[in-house]
C-alpha cells in the first residue's frame, strides 16, 4: 500500500489543520462544555466552507466525490484539536443518503451539505416492523454523539430478520443528553418508540451495506484517535523538553526517552492499520471489513496506552483541571468504546481471519 498523500489530499488535510488551530482552541471546547452544546456555530460554519459535509457525495450531487480517506485525514484533525461537533457522522450520511432513493433525498442531501442540517449515526437496539407504507421504528441506542443537535439519525435497526439503516427525524425520537468521561463532544440515548417513517426511507438493506457503514465509522473513531494520540506526543515531547530535574530537562532521561520513543512507534502503527483500513473501503476489497475491525481495535488499544504514559510523563500538571491533557485522554478513552471496543473487534478479526 501507498501511504503517500496525493497533493490534493495534502492540501485537504494542512487547510484543515489551519482552520482548526486558528478556530478551535481548547478554551473553546471547555466553553461548550460548561455550556452543555454539542456544536460551536462558527466552527461548524468553517467546516461546511471547506466542503467537509459533501466530501463523500457524488460529484454529480455536487459533492466533492471522495471517500474514505479524506474523511479519515479530516477526522484525524479534529481528534488533535479534540474538537467537537457531528462533521464526520453527517458527512457520512450524506454520503449515504445520496445513494439512496426516494422523494426527499436531494432535499436531505442539499441541507447536509449546506450545513443547514446536521445528522448523526445511531447503532444499538432498534426494529423496524412494515405497516402499510410506513415503517415503525423502536428500541434504543446509547452513546449516539450529538443527538440533541442533529436533524437527522441514521438508525441501524432489523427489518424482517435483515439489517437495515433508515432514516428518522430527530424530533421524532427522544434524546437524553449523557454525562460521560469525553469534555468535548455531546452523548446521548436515542429511543424510539413507534416512530412512524416513510417505507421508502429505508437508506441501506442488507448485512453488507449495514457493515459498510459501520465499518465507515469504526475507521474514522481509529482516525479520531489517531489525532488524539499525536497530540498526545506532542504534548509531552514538549514537557520533558521543557521540564527540569536536577538541573536538566526530564527529556534527556534514558526512560524518558525509551518511552516516548515507544509512544511514537504505536501511533505509526495506528497510523499504518487506520489508512490502510480507509484505503481497504475506498477499494471495495474483499477484506475491507477486517480492515477495519483491525483499525479500530489496535487503536483502541494502543491510543488509551499512550495517553496513559502521556499523563505519566506530566506528572502532578497532567492530573489538573487547568492543564489541557485530560480532554485529550478523554476524548481517547471514550473514542476507544464506540462502534465497538478492542474486544469486540478482536472477535471480528477472529471470525473474518
Amino acid at each position: 500500500m501507498d501511504f503517500e498523500l496525493t497533493e490534493e489530499q495534502t492540501m485537504l488535510r494542512d487547510v484543515t489543520r489551519s482552520m482548526l488551530a486558528a478556530n478551535c482552541p481548547a478554551e473553546l471546547v471547555r466553553t461548550l462544555a460548561d455550556a452543555g452544546q454539542d456544536v460551536a456555530d462558527k466552527l461548524w460554519h468553517r467546516g461546511v466552507e471547506l466542503g467537509w459535509m459533501g466530501l463523500a457525495v457524488p460529484e454529480d450531487q455536487d459533492g466533492a466525490g471522495q471517500g474514505v480517506v479524506e474523511l479519515a485525514l479530516v477526522a484525524e484533525e479534529l481528534g488533535a484539536t479534540v474538537a467537537p461537533g457531528p462533521f464526520m457522522e453527517t458527512a457520512v450520511v450524506a454520503a449515504a443518503v445520496a445513494a439512496a432513493d426516494f422523494d426527499a433525498r436531494d432535499a436531505v442531501v442539499a441541507s447536509l451539505q449546506e450545513g443547514t442540517a446536521r445528522a448523526a449515526v445511531a447503532t444499538g437496539a432498534f426494529t423496524a416492523t412494515t405497516e402499510g407504507d410506513e415503517l415503525v421504528v423502536d428500541g434504543r441506542a446509547t452513546t449516539v454523539h450529538s443527538a440533541g443537535s442533529v436533524d437527522w439519525l441514521l438508525v441501524t435497526a432489523d427489518l424482517d430478520g435483515s439489517p437495515v439503516a433508515v432514516l428518522v427525524e430527530s424530533a421524532a425520537a427522544t434524546t437524553t443528553r449523557r454525562t460521560t468521561l469525553d469534555q468535548s463532544r455531546g452523548w446521548y440515548d436515542v429511543h424510539c418508540d413507534s416512530v412512524r417513517i416513510p417505507a421508502s426511507q429505508v437508506v441501506l438493506r442488507g448485512e453488507s451495506a449495514v457493515q459498510h457503514l459501520l465499518d465507515q465509522m469504526s475507521v474514522l473513531v481509529a482516525a479520531d484517535a489517531l489525532g488524539v494520540g499525536e497530540r498526545l506526543l506532542r504534548m509531552t515531547i514538549d514537557y520533558t523538553a521543557a521540564r527540569e530535574q536536577f538541573g536538566v530537562a526530564i527529556g534527556s532521561f534514558q526512560a524518558v526517552k525509551h518511552t516516548v520513543a515507544d509512544m511514537a512507534k504505536l501511533l505509526k502503527g495506528v497510523h499504518a492499520a487506520t489508512y490502510l483500513a480507509a484505503m481497504a473501503l475506498d477499494a471495495d476489497i474483499p477484506q475491507a471489513s477486517l480492515h477495519a475491525s483491525v483499525a479500530k481495535a489496535f487503536a483502541s488499544e494502543q491510543v488509551s496506552a499512550v495517553a496513559g504514559e502521556a499523563l505519566q510523563l506530566h506528572g502532578g500538571i497532567g492530573f489538573t483541571w487547568e492543564h489541557d491533557l485530560h480532554l485529550y485522554l478523554r476524548r481517547a478513552k471514550v473514542d476507544e468504546a464506540i462502534f465497538g471496543n478492542a474486544a469486540a473487534h478482536h472477535e471480528r478479526v477472529l471470525a473474518l481471519s
